[in-house]
C-alpha cells in the first residue's frame, strides 16, 4: 500500500476516477448527512470549497444546502495561484460563480471575508490518516489558509475513502484536520 504523499496522491486519483456520478451523488450526500452529527452548528462563519467536477471531489452542493437551511453564513474563495493564497468572500443569492482557468469554481465578486472570521472549514482533500493528516493536490493552498485562520478554527476533511494508517512524509507545517468525514464514518482527532 501507498503511504508517503506522492505515491497516495497518484493511488487515490485513480480511486476516484472509478466513481461514476451516481456514486458521487450518493457518497457526497452520505457525507452530508454524517456532518450533522458533528458539535460544529453553534458556529457563524463556514467555509465551504466548491468541487472541481474533473477531479470527481465530494460535492459539496449538500453541504450548501445543510448550511443555508441552519441560516450559516457561507463563505468561498477564489485562489491566487502566484501567491498561492487565497481570498474568501460571503456567498450570497447575488454572488456570480465561474470556473477560472483550472476548471476551479470561484466567486466573481462578493462581500471580502477575512480568514480570521471564519469558524469551520470543509477541507478538500485526496487522502488522510488515523493522525488528522491529509494529502490534498500538493499545491499548499490550503495549508497557507488554515495557518491564517485562528486557533480554534475546526478544520474538516471531507472524504469518499476511509484513512490510512499513516502518511510517512508529513512536514512541521501541515495543517492536521479536527474531524474527517466519509460516507460510512466520522474521524475525530
Amino acid at each position: 500500500m501507498p503511504t508517503n504523499k506522492k505515491e497516495l496522491r497518484l493511488h487515490y486519483k485513480n480511486l476516484r476516477k472509478e466513481l461514476t456520478n451516481d456514486n458521487i451523488e450518493e457518497k457526497s450526500l452520505a457525507v452530508a448527512n454524517n456532518l450533522i452529527q458533528l458539535p460544529i452548528w453553534d458556529k457563524t462563519y463556514y467555509h465551504v470549497f466548491l468541487p472541481i467536477e474533473e477531479h470527481k471531489e465530494v460535492n459539496t452542493e449538500y453541504v450548501l444546502h445543510l448550511l443555508s437551511g441552519k441560516d450559516k453564513e457561507i463563505v468561498v474563495s477564489r485562489s491566487d495561484f502566484e501567491t498561492r493564497g487565497m481570498s474568501h468572500f460571503l456567498l450570497t443569492d447575488n454572488t456570480r460563480i465561474k470556473k477560472n482557468e483550472y476548471n476551479i469554481p470561484e466567486p466573481v465578486n462578493g462581500l471580502p471575508v477575512p480568514s480570521a472570521t471564519i469558524d469551520v472549514v470543509f477541507v478538500p482533500l485526496l487522502a488522510f490518516d488515523l493522525s488528522g493528516n491529509r494529502v490534498g493536490y500538493g499545491k499548499g493552498f490550503y495549508d497557507k489558509f488554515l495557518t491564517e485562520c485562528k486557533p480554534e478554527t475546526i478544520k474538516i476533511g471531507l472524504s469518499f475513502f476511509e484513512a490510512e494508517n499513516e502518511i510517512e512524509d508529513v512536514f512541521e507545517s501541515d495543517v492536521k484536520l479536527d474531524y474527517c468525514v466519509t460516507p460510512d464514518k466520522v474521524y475525530e482527532f
